[in-house]
Formats: C-alpha cells, sequence, structure tokens
C-alpha cells in the first residue's frame, strides 16, 4: 500500500503540473492526481505477476524438452523445484490476485512475453538458480528467500522492463522504486498457510483524505505560503528559487498550518527527504532553513496549533 512518503510524491508532482501550466481546473488535476495513485496499484500488480508468468515459461520449456525426437533423461524427469516453488502457486491461487487482472485487463504479459523470456533466460543462467537447483533441502523460508533474491536480482533492475512502463504511463518511473520495496515486503511476508489477499491501495481513510486535501490547500493557498517564503528568503527573488523547492517548501508549511496532528520536525524531515531526491544538490539544505524559519515564526506567532502526536 501507499505511504505517506509516495503521497507526498504524488501530490508534489501535481502541483508542480498544475502552477507550472497556470491551469485553474482544480477539479481536473485532482482527477489526475487520484487516477496517478490508483494506477499505481496496476504497476504493482504487473511487476508482481511477473513472477508466474516466468514459472510459465519454465513449465512451457519442460513440456517442450519432453516433445523432442531423442529426448535425454533430464528432459523426460527434469528437476522441478523452480516451477514447485509454493510461493508461485500462493499467487497464482490468489483470489483477489486474479480478479483484479482480469478486471483491469492487465493481461500485458501474454502480449509482451518477449521481456518476460529475457528475464526466465537470465535467471536461469544464474548462480541464484543453479544453486537453488542444487540444494537438495527444502523449507517455505529457503523458498521465499529465492523468491526474493529473483526478484530483487532480475526483475527489480531490468532497465528493459522500467523503460517498457515508461511508455506505458510517465509517472510510473517515479512509482517503480517504491512498488519494488511494497513487493519485496509482500514476498518476504508470504505465509505457507494463508492466502494472498490484496489489500487497498491506501492504508486507511485518513492516507485517502491526506492526499486530497494536501493537493488543495497547497494549490487554493499558494499565494499565502509564498509570502511566507518571501518573508523569509529577504536576499533571495522568487525567480531564483527552484520551482520544486518553492513547491515543496509550500507544501511544509501547509502541513504545518492545516493538519495538526503531523508533528513539525515529522513534516520538515519528509520534505528535505523528497528535495534530496528530486531537487538539486543543495536544495535540502534550504529547504531545511525555509522550514525551520517558517515553523519558528508560526510558534512564535501562535499560529501552529498541533494537536495529539502533532505536538511530538
Amino acid at each position: 500500500m501507499i505511504n505517506r512518503r509516495h503521497i507526498r510524491v504524488k501530490v508534489m508532482q501535481s502541483v508542480y503540473a498544475m502552477l507550472t501550466s497556470k491551469s485553474d481546473q482544480l477539479d481536473k488535476e485532482e482527477k489526475f492526481l487520484k487516477n496517478s495513485i490508483e494506477k499505481m496499484f496496476d504497476l504493482y500488480i504487473l511487476m508482481l505477476d511477473v513472477l508466474p508468468r516466468v514459472k510459465a515459461l519454465a513449465v512451457q520449456k519442460m513440456e517442450i524438452s519432453k516433445k523432442k525426437h531423442f529426448p535425454s533423461e533430464e528432459d523426460l524427469n527434469p528437476n522441478t523445484k523452480f516451477i514447485d516453488n509454493p510461493v508461485f502457486s500462493w499467487l497464482e491461487n490468489s483470489i483477489s490476485f486474479q480478479t483484479y487482472k482480469e478486471e483491469n485487463q492487465l493481461d500485458n504479459w501474454h502480449i509482451e512475453e518477449k521481456y518476460m523470456q529475457l528475464i526466465f533466460e537470465n535467471l536461469e543462467n544464474s548462480e541464484l538458480y543453479k544453486t537453488y537447483m542444487a540444494d537438495k533441502t527444502t523449507s517455505f523460508k529457503k523458498d521465499v528467500q529465492f523468491v526474493v533474491s529473483f526478484y530483487s536480482e532480475f526483475v527489480a533492475p531490468d532497465e528493459k522492463l522500467a523503460a517498457y512502463f515508461e511508455d506505458l504511463h510517465i509517472s510510473w518511473v517515479d512509482d517503480i522504486p517504491f512498488v519494488n520495496t511494497w513487493i519485496v515486503k509482500t514476498l518476504e511476508n508470504a505465509k505457507s498457510k494463508k492466502p494472498f489477499v490484496l489489500n487497498a491501495i491506501y492504508k486507511d481513510e485518513d492516507d485517502r483524505k491526506f492526499a486530497i486535501d494536501l493537493f488543495h490547500k497547497v494549490v487554493l493557498n499558494h499565494p499565502t505560503y509564498e509570502k511566507e517564503i518571501a518573508n523569509k528568503t529577504p536576499n533571495w527573488e522568487s525567480d531564483r528559487i527552484a520551482d520544486l523547492d518553492m513547491i515543496l517548501i509550500k507544501m511544509g508549511i501547509c502541513e504545518f498550518i492545516s493538519f495538526p496532528s503531523i508533528p513539525t520536525k515529522a513534516t520538515i524531515n519528509e520534505y528535505i527527504e523528497l528535495a534530496k531526491e528530486y531537487s538539486t544538490e543543495k536544495s535540502s539544505y534550504f529547504v531545511n532553513g525555509v522550514l525551520d524559519k517558517v515553523c519558528k515564526d508560526l510558534e512564535k506567532s501562535e499560529r501552529l496549533n498541533k494537536v495529539g502526536r502533532g505536538r511530538m
């Protein structure tokens, strides 16, 4: 499921798109934000579905080998440890997983099988695969560890797969690292006697509301936040401040004022990290400095009304 960090990324992208395009269609941009978040679930499903699709290729290869005119002993009695890995059936037998794919027509790997073929070939020639297949001992824990390594080493870093996803949805470029982490956690939490059930994209209703409220409040109040920033940066003209830095600071100010349950320290740390990842090399220091000044000023003027855990 999506976390608050990635919700902030999605809101940042939507605010940036709306402000730089000078659009005044709030409803349209809100719809784009919601769709962008919901589409992440499709990416999660597609990347997770690589695993059973590669297994299907392994089964297909074995069947073809058995039908050779002069099959070898290995062709007739192949090592089935890979295709018998219970993590694959854990996914294949998941009603919620299969239903989501069918309802959303996510059958990409039947059409784009070349990507699966390359991944399978790379895996089959790897030490990871050879070591796993040669191991005579079996345990669900070992099977999970193998699939996690398979995904982490051969699926997550696959550049051709990433380029394919980028062509499908440009916003998926920034989602891939988050989805990879999400999938690894999903696999690590696999239980042999517990079926795989898809969770909702949001942890709870609070997170869904946080995404929309943060977007609305930043867009509607950005001129006010801009004045706050100008007061704390007297030696900087606004056009000298990087667009993303300005947006990240506005989002931070918005959280200070409009989200009383979020601690100010947590807000500042979040936007420092986003500045490091998405803006310029020195942006994190600038964002930190401005948000710290704004926070202290809001406290002094008693405009900071934090409650509950927000006071931490």
